[in-house]
């Protein structure tokens, strides 16, 4: 894979330490969803590890596409942006986080999913800035299967089906899935049915003919249930990052 970046400021600001940390997170990492993959009798070529790169500097988010990554997450709308100007390379941006629509501008160029549609006026606003630049922007919808009313989010199923009904007409929209955040617990029989949910949503919606392919769930924290629950996508920033530092 090759990737470089635009312009290279404070290229040895990290240590070889740091970036061979990175490296071989990725590799414990790695190993620890082949497994579980094994266990579950599931391919690892079915399932993408995104690796959440918010707040990261440019260097260190090049370490993990250099050790293996090949999917990036962004939360934030102008982050990803100036990122994705930043870093070239074979690779796929996700938007991963909560999507205002004036802010849409700032990443229809550059993801190839969006996770967090969660209305008919936010998928208008995708379809019409997708078909200015003649994109078929693909995007899952965020449901909240944790009931939380801090969590965004899709809860009804009327309205989960209307939405997902609304983005099949749209001309430059592809439904590719869904996408949930289950509660931040160690309570594993309520993070395994926020995730079965999710599941059970998706397959509910194909037995309509939707035939969604995607389920993003699962993070640092609860990704090898996820796995289990039949996660197409997993979110995971800390395993390979280490915790985040906020200025």
């Amino acid at each position: 894979m090759y990737i470089s970046l635009t312009f290279r400021t404070k290229r040895d600001s990290f240590s070889p330490l740091t970036l061979a940390m990175i490296a071989e997170n990725i590799k414990i990492l790695e190993e620890k969803i082949r497994l579980k993959c094994s266990y579950c009798n599931r391919d690892r070529s079915d399932i993408k590890l995104i690796a959440v790169s918010k707040t990261q500097p440019a260097q260190i988010i090049v370490e993990a596409l250099d050790s293996g990554i090949n999917n990036l997450g962004e939360n934030k709308a102008q982050e990803l942006r100036d990122k994705a100007e930043l870093i070239n390379g074979n690779f796929v941006w996700h938007f991963i986080g909560h999507l205002q629509t004036n802010k849409v501008k700032y990443v229809i160029k550059s993801a190839e999913y969006i996770h967090s549609v969660d209305s008919i006026k936010l998928a208008d606003e995708i379809n019409s800035k997708a078909k200015q630049i003649d994109k078929c922007q693909k995007i899952l919808l965020e449901i909240n299967t944790s009931d939380e009313t801090t969590k965004y989010g899709l809860k009804e199923e009327k309205d989960i089906l209307e939405l997902a009904d609304y983005c099949m007409n749209l001309s430059n929209v592809k439904l590719a899935g869904l996408m949930t955040m289950a509660p931040f617990t160690e309570n594993e029989k309520v993070i395994r049915s926020s995730f079965a949910e999710l599941r059970n949503t998706k397959e509910k919606l194909n037995s309509f003919g939707f035939n969604l392919a995607e389920l993003s769930m699962g993070m640092t924290n609860d990704y090898e249930i996820a796995i289990e629950e039949g996660s197409t996508m997993l979110r995971i920033g800390t395993a390979i990052f280490g915790e985040r530092k906020y200025n």
